[in-house]
């Protein structure tokens, strides 16, 4: 019963990325090539809302779950490993047409073909692991 809530969330953004069309191919490809603006408003949209949620946070002094305070990891300093993984991030993203998120509704909306663009995630997650530490962090 713990983990309905999960699974209610879940399901709650699954609907919203699907009737925002956040998870249609034809608005990422309009996105990469900025013919449309949709996708950016809703990821400024995000970004906003996040940054909003995260003064909130500080300024509240919530617990988490567990009764510890929440702690926000130190910015660290460096910007060349955010550029690579960026590239790299969207480099699939324009590939697949989907990010990790909605990788996974789209297969709830019955195209199970991405299935194969989430294991190529997986592998790719693995690989990662096995080079992590040869990797410049």
């Amino acid at each position: 019963m713990k983990l309905m809530k999960f699974l209610l969330v879940g399901i709650f953004f699954g609907i919203v990325l699907v009737k925002s069309e956040a998870v249609s191919w034809y608005r990422i490809f309009e996105m990469f090539k900025f013919q449309s603006f949709h996708m950016y408003g809703i990821i400024g949209s995000a970004v906003v809302l996040g940054m909003l949620g995260l003064f909130l946070l500080r300024k509240s002094g919530l617990k988490n779950i567990t009764g510890d305070p929440i702690s926000l990891a130190s910015k660290e300093k460096g910007v060349t490993r955010y550029l690579v993984g960026g590239t790299i991030f969207g480099l699939g993203w324009a590939l697949a047409g989907a990010c990790p998120g909605p990788m996974y509704i789209l297969v709830g909306t019955g195209l199970f073909t991405i299935v194969i663009v989430i294991l190529a995630a997986m592998l790719g997650t693995f690989a990662y692991g096995l080079l992590r530490n040869k990797l410049p962090h």
